[in-house]
């Protein structure tokens, strides 16, 4: 089962999903921005896979200089997912977290930092115990600028990591696609729920 859940789905054999989206409260339950995040002059987007959403989405409310987070799914090929459907390893999605945030107070570079310390990106399908393409490292951007300094810092981690025993990272760097907004009780969940479970954890090594 494990190794099924590990594989990408052929579109042929890929769960049809629906047109209707998920619906999700209409403000962020930490900081009380909007979860839709009407675009703000200035404000950039990123969004990144690393395991668990609910112990990622957290690291990025935490940043100072994000405007909101919000989780969901995100390079498969199911529209709409439920999280129960991406869990069966037949929608392709990765768990994202999506950030609106003010580039004048973070950078896209300090934002990368937080991504590589706070999980392993050797591991591929799966982060520690929890297994499935759900589980993947991605770093989804948003202009060329964003895969330009995405690369780079990919490849001096990489020499970080492999200094330290590590093997080679695979995530997956890719143009940004759709975002299909997580369940509301995902969004936010290590807020509601502060002795919550997740798998998260990183190398120990400093980006």
């Amino acid at each position: 089962m494990f190794e099924k859940k590990s594989v990408m789905p052929a579109p042929n054999n890929a769960l049809p999903g629906r047109q209707e989206e998920i619906p999700v409260p209409e403000y962020h339950f930490v900081n009380g921005n909007p979860m839709q995040a009407v675009p703000i002059e200035n404000y950039e987007k990123a969004m990144f896979g690393l395991g668990c959403f609910w112990g990622a989405e957290r690291i990025f409310w935490e940043t100072p200089g994000v405007f909101v987070t919000a989780v969901g799914y995100a390079g498969g090929l199911t529209p709409n997912p439920t999280y129960e459907e991406v869990c069966s390893g037949f929608t392709g999605h990765n768990e994202v977290v999506r950030v609106f945030f003010d580039p004048a107070e973070v950078s896209f570079e300090k934002l990368l930092k937080k991504f590589w310390e706070g999980h392993n990106p050797t591991q591929g399908m799966r982060q520690g115990n929890d297994v499935g393409t759900q589980y993947r490292s991605g770093i989804y951007v948003f202009s060329r600028t964003q895969r330009e300094i995405a690369e780079r810092s990919l490849l001096s981690f990489e020499e970080k990591l492999s200094a330290n025993g590590f093997s080679q990272i695979t995530t997956e760097i890719l143009d940004a696609p759709a975002f299909y907004f997580a369940e509301d009780y995902h969004q936010q969940y290590l807020a509601k729920v502060p002795n919550g479970y997740c798998g998260l954890g990183g190398t120990g090594i400093e980006f």
